[in-house]
C-alpha cells in the first residue's frame, strides 16, 4: 500500500469524482479538528461517512417530496387526532410502515370538509417516502381530465404511466367535481392497473361511497373500483367539526353528523 501522503488538492479532486460532495466540504475541517482531539482514522471516517449518508437521505427526501407534487406539506405528527376523534393513530397500522407500500395497502377517507382528509392522505404518502418509496398527487378532477383527454387523442396508455408507475398513489377530493360520462373508465383503468401490480391508493372524497357511481355516472364500474380499493383497504370515516372553523364557538356551527 503506498502510504505517501496525498496533496490536498488531490483528494478534492477524487472526492469530487466520487461524487461525495458533502464529504468533500468537511473533510479540511473535520482533519484539524481530528489532529487535536487525537481522533482514530476509524473515527475520523466514520463521521465523514454518517454525514454524507445523512446529506444524501435528506436531498433524496427533499427531491421526493417535490417530485410527489404535494399541495402542502403535512405530517402524521401533526395532524390533531384530540380533535379528530372519529380515528386514532393505532388503527393506521400498516398505512404508516413500509408493509404499506409490500403488502399493496389501501385506503378511503370519507368525510365532509375540513376533516384532515388530505392531511390524513399527505401524511401517509410522506411517511412512505421516508420509508424509501416515492409518491404521486393528484386531485381527481386533475387525473381525470388529464386521462380523458389522452384517451381522446388516443394516448391514453402512454398518459397512465405517472400514476401507475409511483409507489403510492393519492387521488384527493373525488365527488368534489362534476366529471363527463367517460370518467369511470379512466379511473378504473388507473385503479385496476395499479391493482394488478400491488401498487397502493389513498383516496379522499367528501361523499358517501354508496354515492360513487351517481358521481362516476357507471354504478358498475364504480363497484368495481371499490372492490379493488378495498380488498386490501381500509374505509375510514371523519366526522365531527371542521377543524378550519375550530376557532369559532360550537354554538356557531351546526353539526353535520347531528342532522
Amino acid at each position: 500500500m503506498n502510504t505517501t501522503p496525498v496533496p490536498l488538492d488531490d483528494v478534492d479532486a477524487m472526492l469530487q469524482r466520487l461524487h461525495m460532495p458533502t464529504i468533500r466540504r468537511l473533510y479540511a475541517d473535520l482533519a484539524i479538528r481530528a489532529e487535536e482531539e487525537g481522533m482514530s482514522y476509524r473515527t475520523f471516517l466514520g463521521l465523514l461517512c454518517a454525514e454524507e449518508i445523512a446529506h444524501r437521505a435528506q436531498t433524496r427526501l427533499t427531491r421526493y417530496v417535490r417530485k410527489a407534487r404535494f399541495p402542502f406539506l403535512r405530517t402524521i405528527e401533526e395532524f390533531d387526532f384530540t380533535f379528530q376523534t372519529s380515528v386514532r393513530l393505532q388503527v393506521l397500522g400498516t398505512l404508516l410502515g413500509p408493509e404499506l407500500v409490500s403488502e399493496g395497502r389501501c385506503a378511503i377517507f370519507t368525510g365532509p370538509p375540513g376533516r384532515g382528509k388530505t392531511h390524513m392522505a399527505v401524511a401517509i404518502a410522506y411517511r412512505a417516502i421516508q420509508n424509501g418509496f416515492d409518491a404521486r398527487f393528484t386531485t381527481a378532477d386533475e387525473l381525470i381530465g388529464a386521462l380523458s383527454s389522452a384517451a381522446a387523442e388516443g394516448r391514453l396508455d402512454k398518459a397512465l404511466v405517472p400514476y401507475v408507475h409511483p409507489h403510492v398513489l393519492v387521488i384527493d377530493e373525488l365527488g368534489y367535481q362534476s366529471y363527463a360520462a367517460g370518467a369511470a373508465n379512466v379511473l378504473y383503468r388507473v385503479v385496476n392497473d395499479r391493482y394488478l401490480k400491488h401498487r397502493p391508493m389513498i383516496v379522499t372524497t367528501n361523499k358517501p361511497l354508496a354515492a360513487l357511481g351517481q358521481v362516476l355516472h357507471d354504478a358498475d364500474l364504480a363497484e368495481a373500483i371499490l372492490d379493488r380499493l378495498l380488498e386490501r383497504g381500509t374505509h375510514f370515516v371523519l366526522r365531527g367539526r371542521s377543524y378550519r372553523t375550530r376557532h369559532q364557538k360550537q354554538e356557531q356551527i351546526p353539526d353535520p353528523d347531528a342532522a
